[in-house]
Formats: structure tokens, sequence, C-alpha cells
């Protein structure tokens, strides 16, 4: 398949550039696949979907305060984007400035950090400090790392709302948004009516944003992200099999982090990295709905919901959410997709 199938035109004003008020106030879009049919309704609305039985399955990466400011030491201004801390002194980062800085010289960010650029791999850069431990100094002087097509500075209240309510394991640089729209109210209701949960953790990277370059999408490599799907979480989801709930997958990285654990017929526990392309064709083993939000064009994660839902199926789903003046993007509306789809490669 060619990029150009995975193309579309939004309008501008659609990108959603600030939370709403209340989590669970959000759009949503249902989408049946086997119907073939699209419901408008309020994500307030997502029990109406799910059946006692059914397993809820988010991915419980905590986002971290990723992008830093400062100067290089000859002065020249940089910016630090975070793409994964290695230990406490050491991360892999995106740097922006006039000039790449070369292996051997040295950083002073916000919070006088002072940093040495230890070596560069391909598009990152590998940066030591002696200051204390990198996520310490996060959380104190790094800015919370919205999206680039958020066209605004981050403000206090996004290290709250670019965060799920249930997120515990610090490591990514960018939300794993369909989990943004949980309030502890809608989870609490939620278990109350018999629907189990599972957390597991990918640590969302920057790379998530890159576009594929290139027209065939087969050529195209995927950025690496760390996964970890524990024990408890892989004898949570036999027992719901067991039981015929569906496993639903909150977001597109719950998705690659459980075909990523089954890769080798039989879901298992996994810790380690994921470079899985779900494109149309793939055969899911695990997966039987998903939650999402609305994703970029010609990008990997909607060639993801694509496998999943059915090429034409997204085509029509997303030309309604534009008409129908969806929010898009991570801050939002929010697509579930109610069944397992027959597997589609137009």
């Amino acid at each position: 398949m060619q990029i150009k199938d995975f193309d579309f035109d939004l309008p501008a004003e659609l990108i959603a550039q600030i939370p709403l008020p209340e989590r669970s106030a959000s759009r949503l879009l249902v989408v049946d696949p086997g119907q073939a049919n699209l419901s408008d309704r309020r994500f307030a609305d997502l029990g109406e979907y799910l059946q006692p039985g059914d397993l809820l399955v988010f991915n419980d990466t905590r986002v971290i305060p990723a992008r830093l400011f400062g100067r290089k030491s000859t002065g020249g201004k940089v910016e630090v984007m975070v793409e994964r801390v290695l230990d406490a002194e050491s991360l892999l980062a995106h740097v922006r400035a006039s000039k790449a800085p070369k292996p051997g010289s040295d950083l002073i960010l916000e919070g006088h950090i002072a940093c040495r650029v230890v070596d560069r791999e391909q598009d990152l850069f590998l940066l030591r400090q002696l200051n204390g431990s990198w996520l310490e100094l996060l959380e104190c002087y790094g800015h919370v790392p919205l999206p680039p097509y958020i066209q605004r500075v981050d403000v206090d209240a996004d290290r709250e709302r670019y965060q799920t309510v249930y997120a515990c394991n610090p490591g990514a640089v960018a939300a794993p948004t369909a989990g943004l729209h949980f309030d502890e109210a809608m989870l609490q209701s939620l278990r109350k009516m018999g629907v189990d949960t599972a957390h597991l953790t990918l640590h969302v990277g920057a790379g998530t944003f890159q576009p594929i370059r290139g027209d065939d999408i087969d050529n195209h490599v995927m950025h690496a992200e760390r996964v970890e799907v524990p024990a408890v979480t892989v004898a949570t989801i036999a027992a719901a099999q067991q039981r015929g709930g569906r496993i639903i997958a909150v977001g597109t990285t719950v998705v690659r982090s459980l075909e990523t654990a089954a890769a080798a017929g039989k879901l298992s526990v996994y810790d380690g990295e994921s470079r899985l392309f779900i494109k149309p064709g793939y055969q899911f083993q695990v997966v039987d709905a998903m939650l999402t939000n609305f994703h970029l064009p010609r990008s990997t994660l909607l060639m993801l919901v694509s496998a999943f839902g059915g090429t034409d199926t997204m085509r029509r789903a997303y030309a309604h959410a534009i008409d129908g003046q969806y929010r898009f993007f991570s801050y939002g509306d929010a697509m579930f997709i109610s069944a397992r789809a027959t597997q589609d490669t137009r």
C-alpha cells in the first residue's frame, strides 16, 4: 500500500488545542465494522457498549516533563526533547539547535543542569549529567511535551490533563491519549457493572509523531518503544478469554503491546522493546475491540486502526468525524471500534 492511501484533509480548527473541562465530556464515535454502522455518542455512554466480563486493558505509563530549554557552552540556544531516560545520569534526546552539538560538547539547561553530549545515535543524542537524577530534574524544571500540532506553550494545567488518572510508571514523552477520557467516577462505574481492568506499560516516544518517509509503507521501519506486559496482566487476559469476555485495548499503545507479547503465537509475559508495525493485512491475535483517538494523516497509528477496522471503514469514519466537527488528536474526541473487524487489505 502507498502512503497516499492514508491521507486526508483536516481543517485546522478541528485540531484540539486545549482539553475539555471534564475528561468524560468528549464525544465518542462508535464504529461497528461488521454492520458498517457509525453512531455519534458521548464518551460517558461507553458503558452501553461494554458487557460484564469484558476486560479493559490500560497503558499505565506516566508522561514526564520531557522538554528543556537552554544553551550550548558556546552560547547558542538549544531545545532538548527527551526520547528515553536510560538511567539516573543518562538519556537519549532530540536536540534542536542552529548547529547540532558535537560529542564532547556541553549544554547548560534550565535549572542550571549541566550535561555533556556523549554520543550521537542517528537522530538522537546521548546526554549525561552528574547533578542528580534525570527524572527528578525533569519534574522540577521540564516542560510538558505537548505534541507539535498543539500551537501553544504548555501551562500548569497540562501537567495533570496531559496525563491519565491511572498513570504511575514515569517514562513516556507523549500521552496514551485514548486513556485521557477516563475519570475515576467512570472507572468505578464500569467496575460496578462487571467490567474488569488490567494494566501494562509502553513508554511512548517522540517517534510516534515522526512521519513515514517514502511512498511505500512496506519500507518503513518503526521506532522502538519500551514495553512491559506483566504476568498478572497475562493471567487476567486468559481469565477473561476463558469466560468469553472481550479484550478491549484502550489505545493503540495497548494494541501494539499485546500483539508484540503474542508474536510467538501465544500471549506471554514480555519485557523489552517493540518495533511492531501494524498495517492492513495484519492478523490480530489478542485484541477484540479498541478505544482510540483520531490520528494524524499518513501516520502509522492511522494504519494500525485501519488494519483493525478496515481501510474503507476508517476512511468513512474519518470523513464522518470531519463532517460532524469532531475534535482531533491528543486532546480531541474518541472512537470505539466495537468488534473485531474482518481483516481488510484494501
